[in-house]
């Protein structure tokens, strides 16, 4: 699917690669999620990552939680059609496996990875494989020797701990998150990281929840970072297929003018002057349809002749509903008045007619 990055934003973090996919300094906004399979399933993992993939998702984490999903994990990499990474809690071994075994990253916890001489040695792994990491920083497991801290002071000192013995070592080809479910907590957080280090920051509001919570949280969160450049990568926590969150993920960039993939459409909110002119159902139809288009434009439905090709004016393509009757219009200019069992026709007709696709 074709798509534009358009926004300026400021430029906060240096830029590492995470399997060839540039992470900060000024790259696009990477989108990733997660499988929820078992990995060791690896034909269902396999499917999954292509599934996102197909969606848009640019880098994919695979739990490696044992030694039977790390031998899975080994065959997925190399099935793979973008770069993955390696999602390790508890156990640093599996860190070291899934760096041999060809990860592009992997992500470690500080609350559970262990003391830090295990974490050293996952560092000089990643050192000898050219693996980048994450370090990922939650508010739900944090390290007890922060226990006693308000969480924003704990998750940012747990953090900055971490990116100092990893800057002592001379290692700089890892990212950090700071994540929790509590919005405020999540965007102070980030916020307060940024003030100490250039580090890359991989966003999210973990745990957020079903889709629509899920979804407004995310873009309550990464709506007061993104546009000041605080946040280089982001995932889309949601309890729901993981496919699901990548189209959530591009209409939050897209709303924020950070990143464009497919069409736009907006629709007004409907009200009496429709005339019986069913806005709902005609805006969820045409996004429906636009759902398989690549290219990037913006598409209008709007209510009523009176307002609609104005209040649209920046459209592309419109709709603007009447009595009996539409206007199709264009840059808030009309083009035909077409009867309205024939709007939606009409209206793909003008925008096939000039190439989209």
């Amino acid at each position: 699917m074709t798509e534009t990055a358009v926004g300026e934003r400021p430029v906060t973090s240096r830029q590492i690669t995470v399997g060839g996919v540039p992470i900060g300094g000024g790259a696009q906004v990477a989108v990733q999620s997660m499988t929820n399979t078992m990995t060791y399933e690896v034909e269902e993992t396999v499917q999954q990552v292509y599934d996102l993939n197909a969606a848009g998702a640019d880098l994919v984490r695979v739990s490696v939680n044992g030694s039977k999903a790390l031998k899975g994990f080994r065959e997925v990499v190399w099935r793979s059609p973008v770069p993955l990474i390696a999602d390790i809690h508890f156990d640093y071994r599996m860190a070291l496996g899934a760096a041999d075994a060809g990860a592009a990253c992997v992500r470690i916890n500080p609350g559970n990875i262990g003391n830090d001489d295990r974490y050293r040695e996952v560092i000089e792994k990643c050192r000898q494989t050219g693996t980048a990491m994450r370090i990922g920083v939650n508010s739900g497991s944090v390290e007890r020797r922060y226990w006693e801290m308000p969480k924003v002071e704990a998750l940012v000192a747990s953090a900055l701990q971490k990116v100092e013995i990893a800057e002592e070592m001379g290692f700089y080809n890892f990212k950090v998150s700071l994540k929790a479910s509590h919005v405020p907590e999540m965007v102070e957080a980030n916020r307060e990281f940024r003030k100490h280090s250039d580090a890359p920051l991989h966003l999210g509001v973990t745990e957020a929840g079903t889709k629509l919570p899920g979804s407004i949280k995310s873009a309550a969160a990464l709506g007061q970072l993104l546009p000041y450049g605080i946040g280089d990568t982001i995932r889309i926590s949601l309890a729901e297929d993981p496919v699901e969150e990548i189209p959530v993920a591009y209409h939050i960039l897209s709303a924020l003018d950070l990143r464009h993939r497919g069409p736009n459409v907006i629709a007004c909110p409907s009200c009496a002057r429709t005339l019986g002119f069913d806005v709902i159902g005609m805006a969820g139809k045409v996004e429906e349809k636009l759902k398989y288009y690549e290219d990037h434009f913006t598409v209008a439905v709007m209510g009523c002749i009176v307002n609609g090709p104005g209040e649209a004016r920046d459209a592309d393509y419109g709709v603007a509903g009447g009595k009996d009757d539409g206007v199709i219009f264009s840059k808030g200019q009309p083009l035909r008045k077409v009867e309205r069992d024939e709007i939606f026709d009409a209206l793909f007709e003008e925008i096939e007619n000039d190439g989209w696709k």
